[in-house]
């Protein structure tokens, strides 16, 4: 089964920076949307943002809009989440995932077909 495998998580501090990968072995990121999911503890989970297939078009939840952006390398199969101005509400496990949906959902998280792991992103002084 197709599994996205989700890097870069870490501790950073407010107003820092972090760039998220997600990659995979098992099909295409070129030929898919790409959505980013976030879960804290006792929230349910939300979208960040996504890119779209094929037109690199993406879209973004309000509350990150202006500080987060998700870009492609198809050469090496994966999908950047590069987060900046880090608040500490952006504290979260990030997660990935792809379908083959067009256009892209931030919020439509049970459409999507293949998920990762998450890596955590932990925004503390």
């Amino acid at each position: 089964q197709t599994q996205l495998v989700e890097s870069g998580g870490g501790l950073v501090q407010p107003g820092g920076s972090l760039r998220l990968s997600c990659t995979t072995s098992g099909i295409s990121l070129g030929d898919h949307s790409v959505g980013w999911f976030r879960r804290t503890p006792g929230k349910e989970q939300e979208g960040v943002g996504c890119i779209n297939s094929l037109s690199s078009k993406s879209d973004y939840a309000t509350a990150v809009k202006g500080r987060f952006t998700i870009f492609r390398d198809n050469a090496k199969n994966t999908v950047y989440l590069q987060m900046n101005n880090l608040k500490p509400e952006d504290t979260a496990d990030y997660s990935c995932a792809a379908d083959r949906m067009s256009p892209c959902s931030v919020v439509s998280r049970w459409a999507y077909e293949y998920w990762g792991q998450g890596t955590q992103v932990t925004v503390s002084s």
